[in-house]
């Protein structure tokens, strides 16, 4: 039986290393460009992109005229559930941890459990450490002409762009290529 406690103890390093990896996308920067096009005039589309999204808590953040582009800022906060759940998963995988390690170094005594106290909290305090961070948001007039209408490239995070293009699809007729709602991540 003793055979099987290294193995063991492998499996249980691969779940750390999941969780580490799963922290990690939990905060990663899913900053995105997205060209749309509208039938409406710039200042039009402008003026409703600018109202939409400090409505939505965005700040105006100044902008270049000679480039024709417009910047917002916004804070993000963590998720309180997700850090919650991670809290709790990176408890239950230390804890695993440390009994791993009990069973393969007797002599370390009751331990190693102590690892659950530490990891627990760790991972929480890490996720919420980096998906709390200042997001921005920029807006720039491409072109424009009478009978095409108005395309602008937006940068943004790709949540913030689905959550535009849905919301403004009828009041500015805001059309992209779909790429950002068709897309299975």
């Amino acid at each position: 039986m003793t055979q099987a406690f290294p193995s063991t103890l492998l499996l249980t390093l691969l779940l750390a290393i999941g969780l580490g990896f799963f922290l990690r996308a939990g905060s990663k920067d899913r900053t995105t460009v997205l060209d749309v096009h509208s039938p409406l005039p710039p200042l039009e589309v402008l003026n409703g992109i600018s109202h939409w999204l400090e409505s939505r808590g965005w700040k105006p953040d100044g902008g270049d005229a000679d480039r024709q582009v417009l910047r917002f800022h916004g804070s993000v906060a963590a998720s309180g559930f997700l850090a919650i759940l991670l809290s709790l998963l990176g408890g239950l995988g230390a804890g695993c941890l440390g009994l791993v390690l009990r069973q393969l170094y007797p002599a370390l005594g009751w331990w190693p459990l102590l690892l659950a106290a530490i990891g627990g909290p760790l991972a929480g305090l890490l996720y919420r450490r980096r998906a709390s961070r200042i997001e921005a948001l920029e807006l720039r007039l491409m072109s424009f002409s009478e009978d095409k209408g108005s395309i602008l490239r937006l940068r943004a995070h790709r949540d913030e762009l689905i959550a535009m293009e849905i919301d403004l699809a009828k009041n500015l007729q805001l059309a992209s290529d779909g790429s950002l709602l068709s897309s299975p991540i």
